[in-house]
């Protein structure tokens, strides 16, 4: 194929009019119309913001989380390696290892610290009090002395508070509705996160009126279950409810085939247990949930102040039945659950 040559020898306006359109003058208004959208474009990506995410998790714990939130950014015009830098550390379910992470994501001087897990909300407050913050996820974030309040949370810290302290009476009653034989009730959560104790808490307060008495289980990660359950056993507890945290979602096979063999009726925080085979979950919808923390970071980055920004909450909760589980427990579910149920595994 010959290779063609050309040469421009002046901007279009140049040419009289009534001047036969030569091949030259073409070819620089052609040039001309490439040019101005690719300088337009390259002004409007110009900025990189780079934005670290600390979590108390591992990383693929945290995995879906840090997934939601990257969709959400995406939609905003945030393009991860074009526009905006994602600085990730995890914690790996290492609290202690949380202050000198966050301290480390405060000295690369990032635009906005997401977290993942209050303890590691925490550790970045501490760390910071000039950078924002925006929580992805927290159970209680006025309970954990984290903001002020909802509506004006004050400080340099906004973002998601799931209700976990509410959810607890909803779970411990959904639980007590599709197993009423139930007497003992265990909580399966990390003692050293204070929202975990504060659902613990909440849960204390409905027992009584519920009919059943409470149990704390502590467990922070996957070599802490088979203690658990084995107290379980012991103590002869015929219930339980599985705290919302990132380490049981993430270890949430082991956890629903444990309660399977014990035999316990078993209620959970998100419907990746009931598609599991868990027998009944309620709470958020969590990826949905999580990418609404991408508008508080666009946000932050135009110029918006975390204080001004209040903490949002979930508005939309998700109710998960799995009827073959409950065959295989002998519990027949109650048609007031099933009809409020938005998904039926049967």
């Amino acid at each position: 194929m010959p290779r063609v040559e050309s040469r421009w020898e002046g901007p279009p306006a140049t040419r009289q009019r009534g001047d036969p359109v030569r091949p030259r003058h073409l070819i620089g208004w052609l040039l001309a119309l490439l040019v101005l959208p690719l300088a337009a474009e390259a002004q409007g990506t110009g900025t990189v913001h780079r934005v670290g995410l600390l979590a108390g998790s591992s990383a693929a714990a945290t995995a879906f989380v840090r997934a939601a939130v990257v969709a959400g950014l995406d939609e905003l015009g945030y393009r991860e390696g074009q526009n905006l830098i994602l600085v990730e550390r995890y914690a790996d379910g290492k609290f202690e290892r949380l202050p000198e992470l966050a301290a480390e994501l405060v000295r690369l001087k990032v635009d906005v610290l997401l977290t993942s897990t209050t303890p590691a909300t925490l550790a970045a407050k501490q760390a910071t009090s000039s950078i924002p913050i925006v929580v992805v996820t927290s159970g209680d974030l006025v309970g954990a002395g984290i903001v002020t309040s909802l509506a004006r949370p004050g400080g340099n810290v906004t973002g998601l508070s799931f209700l976990g302290t509410e959810l607890a009476v909803k779970q411990l009653d959904l639980l007590k509705q599709v197993a009423p034989a139930i007497r003992s009730v265990a909580l399966l959560a990390n003692r050293s996160v204070q929202p975990e104790l504060l659902f613990f808490r909440e849960m204390e307060r409905a027992a009584p009126g519920l009919g059943v008495s409470v149990k704390f289980l502590d467990a922070k990660g996957a070599s802490d279950y088979e203690a658990a359950f084995a107290t379980m056993a012991r103590e002869r507890v015929d219930g339980l409810v599985v705290a919302p945290n990132l380490a049981n979602l993430d270890n949430r096979r082991t956890i629903v085939d444990r309660a399977a063999k014990a035999r316990v009726p078993a209620v959970y925080q998100s419907h990746e247990f009931a598609q599991a085979g868990g027998l009944i979950s309620y709470g958020i919808n969590r990826p949905e949930f999580f990418r609404r923390a991408a508008g508080f970071v666009d946000r932050i980055l135009k110029g918006a102040r975390p204080a001004d920004l209040p903490v949002e909450q979930p508005t939309r909760f998700e109710l998960v039945v799995n009827l073959l589980t409950a065959k295989d427990l002998g519990l027949t579910i109650p048609q007031s659950v099933l009809a409020r149920a938005n998904e039926v595994i049967q």
